[in-house]
């Protein structure tokens, strides 16, 4: 079958999907999108994490033809013009990145997460990753990455009401 849906902002066209392919397999094998990691195929690690229609999903446990229409955004598509996301950039500087295998939807659930909660708690950071597994860091620096693009999320949209309230003024 010809499965057909948004990724990252462009619509993709994949052939000859098999019934049973999940989208992660999509995704990386007939997309070339390979951010997303294949670890356990059971939705146990969330290495395979991606926004489907805006919500945070294992792509291992979607069907790819369940992505049919919809609108699917991998951590590819959460940097901008070639520029890191805020989170993406926190987790090289905190050095929350070491193997890589986890990192992406580490990262993606960290983006959910500060969509929905700017100014998140320690708590609620470590409760929005429980479902994400990482063998090699120990979680400080992962929660120092989240902790650090809040920060820098909060101060940016800060820094925009600003220039708004200038720029009204001015006129």
């Amino acid at each position: 079958m010809r499965v057909t849906f948004t990724v990252n902002g462009r619509e993709e066209s994949a052939d000859d999907v098999w019934e049973g392919e999940s989208l992660l397999y999509v995704l990386r094998e007939r997309l070339g999108l390979p951010g997303s990691k294949n670890a356990c195929e059971q939705g146990e690690c969330g290495s395979c994490t991606v926004y489907l229609d805006g919500l945070p999903v294992c792509a291992c446990l979607v069907a790819a033809g369940q992505a049919e229409g919809r609108q699917v955004r991998t951590v590819e598509g959460l940097a901008d013009g070639g520029r890191l996301d805020p989170v993406q950039e926190a987790f090289v500087e905190c050095g929350a990145v070491q193997c890589g295998f986890c990192t992406p939807g580490l990262i993606v659930q960290a983006h959910d997460l500060l969509e929905r909660v700017p100014r998140p708690s320690d708590a609620e950071i470590r409760e929005a990753l429980a479902g994400n597994l990482c063998r090699c860091t120990g979680y400080e620096q992962i929660l120092d990455a989240v902790r650090l693009a809040a920060a820098r999320k909060m101060a940016r949209k800060t820094a925009q009401k600003m220039a708004q309230k200038k720029a009204r003024k001015a006129d």
